[in-house]
């Protein structure tokens, strides 16, 4: 094996223009896969990182994930299949003065008994209870996330028993999350949990009390040995119940259980069919670039013919010169695998890093783990016997006399020419297909930009305003925002002001948002 490793480093130093073209070829396919396969791992594979994860559900109503308080609690209590249910819900930015100077924080509302049904220990201090609710805000408690205590409290053990004003209204830090607990979805980051009663005194209104809001999530552990169709059934026994007793709001309603992590089917649909795709693409960039090599590797095997039949002249096995080209090929493929592999993981570092939409904790960690590498070493290995293979026919029927005479027999020479065309044929088509993947993606993203989106976005102004994190009740809010529209209006420049309580497309929301139409250019004040 030594010798072989030896013979073959001579060989791609005799020829560093091949041997620096296949790693780089193999480093584009391979580190494409496990970016892929990381990014797949992350978001698909991966269960939330809670213990016994397997056994964690989210209720659906009628495909979609939002359920109701008051349903909430009627699944709750007379459900007979479920360890425990649970509700949370993604709040939108609030708040939070710690003494110092005041900032905005993305939290989770959640129910009592949300730590306790998912089964996680506090790094710090304790979690909210079930047992700490009696009522409307009556459990003015907060559990900051790790990352919000390292980042903000500077890992300060004592932050335990600290107040804390949430939109002007006193919370108590009563615990620090673990740091590997991000939530119970994938893709957001909370930066602190409010127990769920204490909706009414953080965002000055309750939707608790009316079953026809449908905001919350609800999750769920199931008891040993109950099946998840056991326990849909049970659901919606419940369901047809609530379905006579309150036909306004509950008419017809199913239930059914999904995996959490991806707001359930509706985003974990979607994202398990677009992941599908990227493999699929990310496969054939490395099948294109196996079939380059197998054809570098047929030709290069073709320019030594006369060197393999002087060996084989000489009394070299026919085995032995096959082992020394598969060294040379696993050679090059684990360097363009390494290569690949270290351009992956940057781009994974950056991902994982990444926030599409500022100043919202939206992300998904996806750093490379143990499987990552595996894969981008059973992918290397896997492509060096692809690739490394394609000469071996070539090897094993070579005649050494007449390629002696002659540089190639006839038969090796019409066998070379159609193993080479038809991996020829293999590129063309996988280029093509890959080459009109493109095209089309970016022809429509080009479309989505230029969408009618139903009003005219251009010189228009948004201002976003956050009237509860000020401390505003709800019985002043109509009063200030009055006086908002006025200020704008006498802007010089502007030709109509509106208000809105959400944009198209925004996130959560914040209490108000003033437009600003203008015909000119102009800079707010």
């Amino acid at each position: 094996m030594t010798n072989d490793l030896r013979i073959a480093l001579r060989q791609l130093r005799k020829s560093p223009g091949f041997a620096v073209t296949a790693m780089l070829t193999l480093a584009l396919g391979i580190g494409a896969n496990a970016v892929v396969f990381s990014v797949l791992n992350a978001v698909v594979l991966k269960p939330v990182n809670v213990p016994h994860a397997q056994n964690l559900y989210m209720v659906q109503r009628d495909r979609f994930p939002s359920q109701s308080y008051l349903d909430y609690v009627d699944l709750r209590d007379q459900n007979r299949t479920f360890e425990s249910l649970m509700t949370y819900n993604i709040l939108g930015p609030v708040g939070v003065d710690t003494g110092g100077n005041a900032s905005t924080a993305w939290p989770y509302l959640a129910s009592g008994n949300y730590f306790d049904a998912l089964g996680i220990q506090p790094y710090l201090g304790r979690f909210f209870h079930a047992t700490d609710e009696h009522g409307m805000n009556s459990a003015p408690y907060v559990v900051l996330s790790y990352a919000y205590w390292h980042g903000h409290f500077h890992d300060d053990a004592g932050v335990v028993g600290r107040p804390v004003l949430i939109n002007k209204k006193q919370l108590t830090i009563v615990g620090v999350a673990p740091p590997a607990f991000r939530g119970t979805e994938l893709f957001f980051s909370p930066a602190m949990w409010i127990p769920m009663v204490q909706q009414p005194a953080v965002q000055g209104y309750n939707a608790m009390e009316f079953r026809g809001n449908h905001s919350l999530f609800v999750a769920g552990r199931l008891k040993p040995g109950v099946t998840a169709a056991q326990a849909t059934a049970d659901l919606n026994t419940i369901g047809a119940s609530l379905a006579k007793t309150y036909p306004t709001d509950d008419e017809g309603v199913k239930f059914t259980l999904a995996r959490p992590g991806l707001v359930g089917d509706m985003l974990g649909g979607p994202a398990r069919a677009f992941m599908a795709g990227l493999m699929l693409l990310a496969g054939l960039i490395l099948l294109a670039a196996c079939a380059n090599l197998g054809s570098l590797f047929a030709a290069r095997a073709a320019d030594r013919a006369k060197e393999t039949a002087l060996r084989l002249a000489l009394g070299s096995k026919r085995g032995m010169i096959l082992r020394q080209m598969l060294t040379e090929a696993v050679l090059v493929s684990l360097v363009g695998g390494a290569l690949g592999l270290a351009g992956g993981v940057a781009i994974l570092h950056f991902l994982s890093a990444w926030q599409p939409i500022p100043d919202t904790p939206i992300n998904v960690p996806v750093n490379p783990d143990a499987g990552t590498y595996l894969v981008a070493l059973l992918l290397a290995l896997a492509s060096a016997l692809l690739f490394g293979l394609v000469p071996a026919r070539q090897v094993m029927r070579a005649d050494p006399w007449q390629l002696i005479r002659t540089g190639m027999s006839g038969t090796a020479g019409q066998r070379r020419f159609t193993v080479r065309d038809i991996l020829l044929a293999v590129q063309i088509a996988i280029c093509a297909v890959l080459v009109t993947s493109s095209l089309v993606a970016v022809r429509g993203l080009v479309r989505s930009l230029h969408s009618n989106f139903g009003f005219e976005p251009h010189n228009v102004m948004l201002v976003g305003t956050e009237l509860h994190m000020a401390g505003y009740t709800d019985e002043q809010l109509p009063q200030m925002q009055r006086r908002m529209l006025d200020a704008a209006a006498a802007i010089p420049g502007v030709t109509a002001v509106g208000y809105a309580d959400h944009t198209p497309l925004s996130l959560g929301g914040g209490d108000s948002f003033v437009y600003t139409d203008s015909t000119t250019d102009f800079r707010p004040t």
